[in-house]
């Protein structure tokens, strides 16, 4: 049995372990990281002073009054800046506070609470908008950091990566907001409306929403839809969506229709009310159809339906392909109507 060897104290009586040379980080190590560093200080220097704390005098149902808070963006020179809908939808008075401490009131150019943006503006010229980046070029893995005011702790950055895109998440107003992106950017309330920023300082979407008790599951709508909205709400002051009339709900199809019909999918839109002298009406639809196809496309569930409507010219003629009690298949013309006529 061989005995285990002591290490021999060296000449001075010292530990040897004491007196070992120092760990020295491998030096491709050291460089990552002060590559990592660089880009998120260099992200911040450029992006912070775009970046503001949004301050609300709200009111709720109830009729009382009190505080709210978030953050946002600067878009335009001109005094546009970018937030969530659920930031100022109750909102009596809206201010804008500047990393220079400037504080301004804000008008509510418009909102739109089916994709969670507001527009702000502010009374002031010159001011040093952000850069849009290209969401639809997005990577999961790539690096993603996040700029705000949660808690009310002001320029707070917070750095991670993209988990995941196209995700789909309902808004507050029920309507589905689809290619989000996932993040595990850390984020916490007052985040809501900060930018979201790749590693070159563009902005590639707006913090909207996180899972609560859950760690990393944090959400942003796409600078792409951002942009699209933003435009809605500077030309038009809303956003406008196509709407037929009536209600229906996704419901799974037996397999002789499916085979019968020719259809891809095991899902249809079931059609339970239609609204009197809505286009849906005007169109022909009537309770108990099966929606199958929509402006020459199929459709197997009610959130299919919506994206198509969501890009859909309010007022031009869309084909409704639906089956009929007989086993009859029919085409319909329907001309959708402005989801907010004025």
């Amino acid at each position: 049995m061989k005995r285990a060897r002591l290490q021999p104290l060296s000449a001075e009586g010292a530990d040897p372990v004491a007196s070992s040379p120092e760990v020295v980080p491998d030096t491709d190590e050291q460089e990552v990281l002060d590559a990592y560093s660089r880009a998120v200080v260099d992200v911040v220097g450029a992006v912070a002073p775009a970046v503001v704390s949004i301050r609300v005098i709200a009111e709720n149902q109830r009729g009382d009054t009190g505080e709210g808070a978030g953050s946002g963006f600067i878009v335009a020179p001109d005094g546009f800046v970018v937030t969530n809908d659920h930031v100022v939808h109750t909102a009596k008075s809206v201010s804008v506070v500047f990393t220079d401490g400037r504080e301004l009131d804000a008008r509510v150019v418009g909102t739109d609470p089916a994709t969670d943006l507001a527009l702000l503006r502010v009374p002031s010229g010159g001011l040093a908008p952000v850069t849009i980046g290209d969401s639809e070029a997005l990577r999961v893995g790539q690096m993603a950091i996040a700029i705000g005011n949660p808690l009310g702790f002001q320029s707070t950055v917070s750095a991670g990566v993209v988990s995941a895109l196209g995700r789909n998440m309902r808004s507050q107003s029920g309507r589905l907001i689809e290619n989000v992106i996932q993040t595990d950017v850390a984020l916490n309330p007052g985040n809501s409306g900060g930018p979201l920023v790749d590693s070159r300082g563009r902005v590639i979407g707006v913090n909207t929403a996180m899972i609560r008790f859950a760690q990393g599951l944090c959400f942003a709508i796409p600078s792409a839809t951002m942009t699209w909205v933003v435009g809605e709400l500077v030309t038009r002051g809303r956003v406008r969506r196509a709407v037929m009339g009536f209600v229906g709900e996704t419901r799974p199809i037996t397999r002789r229709i499916q085979r019968g019909f020719d259809l891809s999918r095991p899902t249809a839109i079931f059609v339970g009310t239609v609204v009197p002298n809505s286009p849906a009406h005007q169109g022909g639809l009537r309770p108990h159809d099966i929606i199958v196809g929509l402006g020459g496309r199929p459709v197997a569930t009610i959130d299919e339906l919506q994206r198509i409507l969501s890009k859909w010219t309010p007022g031009e003629p869309i084909e409704v392909t639906v089956l009929r009690h007989g086993g009859h298949r029919h085409d319909l013309t329907v001309v959708p109507e402005d989801d907010t006529p004025r």
